[in-house]
């Protein structure tokens, strides 16, 4: 089979593409007052009384996960570690303790950002319920050895919630950007 011939059956690529990545997949990064604005919506939906419950699903550490992983740039462990210790503050708890699980989920999100991308959204939720499962576990252990007992499994709901919820997040947090590419699909 001769060289030349094999390159004129694929599509032309654009300058700057990898070989291995159709230049569909390859998607602008998102506005950053959105990706800032989306954090502090979800910070201040978990500033609300509903939380109360150990089962509640935490919305904030989903949201800085998400942007973690499309956004790794613009959202890391430095954003999750200030959100977490906002949160300790808010809910008068060990200081430092959701900056822990926070920062371990920001770390998780951006060690695995380049596989999840690959993935739809059911998929990413499954890859990072281990993440969220040992950031809870570790700040559950060290709330437990800082009271001296163990506050029970209840929390394990509030991680499947949170990963039950990815996609869902994850639709509407990608609605913007799925409007501009519709628009610029339409109009070639």
């Amino acid at each position: 089979m001769d060289r030349n011939n094999s390159s004129a059956q694929q599509p032309p690529r654009r300058l700057g593409t990898p070989r291995n990545v159709p230049p569909e997949h390859l998607s602008r990064p998102a506005n950053v007052f959105f990706v800032w604005g989306s954090i502090v919506a979800a910070w201040l939906l978990s500033l609300l009384p509903w939380r109360v419950w150990e089962g509640a699903p935490d919305i904030l550490v989903l949201v800085l996960a998400f942007w973690c992983v499309h956004e790794p740039r613009r959202v890391g462990l430095v954003a999750a570690f200030c959100f977490g210790l906002l949160m300790d503050v808010h809910d008068v708890s060990v200081l430092g303790a959701h900056a822990l699980s926070y920062t371990l989920v920001a770390y998780g999100a951006v060690a695995l950002h380049r596989r999840l991308r690959h993935f739809d959204l059911w998929s990413q939720g499954i890859h990072m319920l281990p993440v969220f499962f040992v950031a809870r576990l570790v700040q559950q252990l060290v709330l437990a050895w800082l009271a001296g007992r163990w506050s029970g499994w209840d929390w394990g709901l509030s991680v499947l919630l949170t990963t039950a919820m990815w996609p869902l997040i994850g639709f509407v947090l990608h609605l913007p950007q799925r409007g501009t590419d519709d628009v610029e699909s339409s109009s070639v």
